[in-house]
């Protein structure tokens, strides 16, 4: 259960204000059509972050252990700086404007994660919690849910309300207390 929880809120803080819930907002604008887009990123954050957990797990299995909670560590620390940082949505969308939402929410939900913050934080989490390798997916799903839904069903009235500055601190937080507590692991 600690995977499960760990990962749903520490992706659920850090995707707010990321480049995808920026994408979730200007997918529902567009298509305003809520269930093609909440069915495309469901589906693609599921196969993205599952991929990632992967890697996550395959580095756990190759590393020494002390070098492994080191690296870890300092990758918590580095994603709490990352998080300090706010994204820009770039125009990723369009090449994609004749497909239905449901294929354009997968495609630039799936790409947009390559490399993104919540996508390393998942590779850093199966590896932290390797045992727990589908409770962290289900996690970091379920997070990266819990911050785009509410975003694609309200649009941009209900983004524009959110304190961005202090929910990055909040989510920086967390990832200092993962990179400390990654240490006495």
């Amino acid at each position: 259960m600690e995977a499960l929880s760990t990962s749903t809120l520490a992706v659920a803080i850090a995707e707010i204000g990321d480049k995808t819930q920026l994408l979730a907002l200007l997918l529902s604008c567009r298509f305003r059509r809520p269930a093609p887009i909440i069915t495309g990123i469901l589906l693609a954050t599921l196969l993205n972050h599952a991929l990632a957990g992967w890697v996550g797990v395959w580095i756990q299995q190759w590393l020494d252990p002390d070098w492994l909670r080191y690296l870890l560590s300092a990758s918590f620390f580095i994603m709490a700086a990352w998080m300090l940082i706010p994204d820009k949505l770039d125009e990723e969308s369009g090449s994609f404007r004749h497909f239905s939402p449901l294929l354009t929410t997968f495609v630039l939900f799936f790409l947009a994660e390559m490399g993104d913050k919540t996508q390393l934080a998942t590779v850093l989490l199966a590896a932290r919690f390797v045992d727990g390798y589908w409770w962290v997916i289900i996690g970091t799903t379920l997070g990266m849910l819990l911050a785009n839904v509410p975003v694609v069903i309200l649009g941009k009235k209900g983004a524009e309300r959110i304190p961005l500055r202090w929910i990055h601190g909040l989510s920086a937080g967390l990832f200092v207390m993962l990179g400390i507590t990654t240490l006495w692991w």
